[in-house]
């Protein structure tokens, strides 16, 4: 009877691994297409158009970035919003401007499946920046990533940001104040 057991357990081992490494080896190659903005022909999974969401002229909606970058004031990171908060709103606002795009938006819903955007903005590993404290500083998202409310989609940062270049963050630190401290970026 122990056998018995044995080699059932131990097939049921070997078909949960097999399966575990397909699963493992398609999450591999979504998040690899996810790196790779020629993946897609807008160089983002949805060409999300920034301002139309963020920006104020007449026809576009004004949007805050801490609706969608929701962590941005209590988080080291900014966030990207769950496809739900995107439905949350298309549910409504039907897409009359773009319905191919909201449409795939709908699709990631559909199949439960975060929308695999590719990372525009980052630092060295080997630096934080935390969002929250700049955030409660009084520091406007602009300050670093530009004037995203008057950019189409994101494909590439801003050629103003400094934040891969130490520099940068150094001199901003001095001219506002704030310690140059090499812990203060660097934990």
């Amino acid at each position: 009877m122990r056998k018995h057991w044995l080699i059932g357990g131990a097939a049921g081992v070997v078909t949960l691994a097999a399966g575990l490494a397909l699963v493992g080896a398609q999450d591999a190659q979504r998040v690899a297409n996810a790196d790779s903005p020629e993946s897609y022909a807008s160089g983002q999974p949805i060409a999300f158009p920034h301002n139309q969401h963020a920006g104020n002229e007449p026809g576009q909606n004004n949007m805050n970035c801490m609706f969608c970058h929701f962590s941005a004031e209590r988080s080291v990171d900014a966030g990207i919003p769950p496809v739900s908060t995107c439905v949350g709103c298309h549910q409504v606002i039907p897409g009359a401007n773009n319905p191919e795009e909201v449409q795939k938006v709908l699709g990631y819903a559909e199949r439960g499946e975060p929308i695999p955007w590719v990372r525009i903005y980052k630092i060295s590993d080997h630096a934080h920046f935390p969002h929250m404290r700049h955030i409660a500083a009084g520091f406007e998202c602009q300050q670093c990533h530009g004037e995203v409310q008057q950019m189409e989609v994101l494909t590439e940062r801003d050629p103003a940001w400094g934040g891969d270049n130490m520099g940068w963050c150094i001199d901003c630190h001095r001219e506002n104040g704030a310690s140059d401290d090499c812990a203060v970026c660097h934990y």
